[in-house]
């Protein structure tokens, strides 16, 4: 059974991987065979088609990163505190899943998606709207489409992840810090 288990977790880590590196549409299953040490037969065991596998490692991180920024989220702490838990959540998954944040980011709209991984997505920024509209009614937050919000953090954060990975920043904790403040001073209401 444990054999079966790592077989399967093998052709996962393999398609992360190469679809975060190479994309979805330029990645094929003997490729995926290769990198996971598998013949190609042994991934229609697992999963039905290349379809089927990015919809299940997308739904996998998916929940994993909502997990993360779900974990202990202080709901009666005030909206900066809750910022904070969010900004580090990102940190944390980011960290010890920097592939599957890309992987998310760069199919988030992916053609093969299905209904269950939009609405997995859609579960994910869910949380974030909440945060925001919750903040916008303690008139915390500027009065923005929470949509706007949500692509001032996180599409500032993925910016960052990306120079991160790419070796242009190597952030420390005075740093994401800073990046914090920035990011928090771009959402919050002054006055």
């Amino acid at each position: 059974m444990s054999l079966a288990l790592n077989k399967r977790d093998c052709i996962v880590a393999s398609s992360l991987v190469l679809f975060a590196e190479r994309g979805f549409d330029a990645t094929t299953i003997p490729m995926i065979a290769t990198s996971a040490g598998v013949g190609a037969g042994t991934i229609y065991r697992y999963f039905e088609n290349k379809e089927v596998l990015g919809n299940t490692i997308f739904q996998e991180y998916v929940e994993l990163f909502t997990e993360t920024v779900n974990k202990d989220f202080p709901y009666q702490q005030s909206i900066r505190e809750q910022f904070h838990h969010l900004f580090q959540s990102m940190i944390l998954f980011t960290k010890e899943q920097s592939q599957a944040l890309y992987f998310i980011k760069t199919h988030s709209s992916a053609h093969f998606l299905n209904e269950e991984s939009h609405a997995s997505f859609k579960g994910l920024l869910n949380i974030f709207k909440c945060f925001f509209d919750s903040g916008k009614e303690k008139k915390e937050i500027k009065n923005l489409p929470s949509t706007a919000l949500i692509a001032i953090l996180y599409g500032a954060f993925l910016e960052l992840q990306r120079l991160v990975r790419i070796g242009e920043l190597k952030p420390d904790a005075a740093m994401l810090k800073d990046v914090e403040e920035s990011m928090w001073d771009a959402v919050r209401l002054y006055g």
